[in-house]
């Protein structure tokens, strides 16, 4: 009864304060301090300000509330379990037994790769040198170096 009221006397304010916000000329913010005010009496009107004040006090609805949230703190425990393990047993199942047929083959010369995957590109050979002394790096700079004078 006592929340009826209250809830009654927040609308009938809001009201207030969107006439006067609308005799400023501002229609817009007006309208929107109505809709908000209007919500409370209608929250009255469907019943859903009785059913949480029926709510609060009952232990009984308290005690639904906690078994709802150990529920949750245990879904979610799962849920960061099974993402740090690496999904659910069947899809670790079906890994460790794709794993298993992408084996190498006994006679095989690479190993398998699998089919998304692509071999490594070969490294280039590096040019061999002239002499073994070195000498055939040091020629481009040498031949700089006479140009010039030096």
């Amino acid at each position: 009864m006592i929340a009826e009221t209250v809830c009654s006397a927040v609308s009938a304010a809001g009201l207030g304060i969107a006439a006067v916000t609308a005799y400023r000329r501002r229609f817009l913010t007006a309208a929107r301090i109505a809709a908000y005010s209007l919500v409370p009496i209608g929250l009255v009107m469907t019943g859903v300000v009785e059913w949480l004040a029926d709510t609060a006090f009952s232990p009984v609805a308290w005690a639904g509330f906690g078994v709802l949230g150990v529920a949750w703190v245990l879904f979610m425990t799962t849920r960061a379990v099974e993402r740090r393990r690496g999904g659910t047993r069947k899809e670790r199942r079906e890994a460790r037994a794709a794993a298993q047929r992408d084996a190498v083959a006994p006679a095989a010369s690479a190993p398998s790769l699998g089919s998304g995957a692509r071999p490594a590109a070969e490294p280039a050979p590096r040019p061999a040198k002239a002499s073994p002394g070195g000498e055939d790096d040091f020629g481009d700079i040498e031949a700089i170096l006479k140009k010039h004078g030096i």
